[in-house]
């Protein structure tokens, strides 16, 4: 009788986890499960794409989930649009908005980070670099008690986050980012709510604030990194 009186009084934690390393996920329940046991219950829920992902959200008959771990890079769901990490927090916030959401991730570009705080403003945000045992229980218990937590490396970069730079918006820095990781013009309206058309004024525009007007992308790119706007 003691023991069932015990564990009637357990608080329980909905998690999903989605990631596309296996052995990850393993170490993200084997944290977590360590956490104040005496007080919580732990129910998991994990997927291992953005396909499985999505099936898992937006199926009727899932329960709300506590909190979400989103690895931002894994094979994408084309069919419906999902093609990061980031799309699925997307979706936790309108189907599931008391969802605190955790996103991971290897990306330590300035552009980037700033992105994902703009758009998703996690509960967690985490460059797995920083992760260990003890800092995914710390990062876990700031969440569990409704504060932001952001990993070691992200407060890092914090201030240079709140830098703008004049005649450059968001959308600009956005395309500077993907066209410095090798993607091709054609293919940023996948990632920007832009049009391909748009997308190019935008490049002619850059180029002429940045007096390169016969520039080439990398000559762009050259130029953006030295004005300290993208990394």
């Amino acid at each position: 009788m003691i023991v069932d009186s015990k564990v009637e009084k357990l608080i329980k934690k909905n998690i999903l986890i989605v990631d596309d390393h296996p052995f990850i996920i393993d170490g993200y329940k084997n944290a977590i499960t360590r956490y104040k046991p005496d007080i919580y219950e732990y129910s998991f829920t994990q997927g291992k794409d953005c396909e499985t992902g999505y099936n898992i959200i937006t199926n009727p008959e899932t329960p709300p989930f506590d909190v979400a771990f989103l690895d931002i890079s894994m094979p994408a769901f084309e069919e419906k649009g999902i093609v990061s990490g980031e799309d699925l927090a997307k979706l936790i916030l309108e189907l599931m908005p008391n969802c605190k959401i955790i996103l991971l991730t290897m990306y330590t570009e300035l552009l980037k980070i700033k992105n994902i705080i703009e758009t998703i403003n996690p509960a967690g945000l985490v460059i797995k670099n920083d992760l260990t045992f003890d800092e995914l229980l710390f990062g876990f218990d700031i969440i569990l008690k409704d504060e932001i937590y952001y990993s070691h490396s992200v407060i890092k970069m914090a201030d240079q986050i709140n830098n703008d730079f004049e005649g450059i918006d968001q959308f600009d820095k956005l395309i500077l980012f993907h066209i410095s990781k090798g993607t091709k013009t054609k293919d940023i309206p996948q990632y920007i709510p832009i049009s391909l058309h748009g997308i190019e004024n935008r490049k002619v525009n850059l180029k002429e604030l940045f007096k390169i007007e016969d520039g080439s992308d990398i000559d762009l790119i050259r130029e953006a990194k030295v004005r300290g706007i993208i990394f």
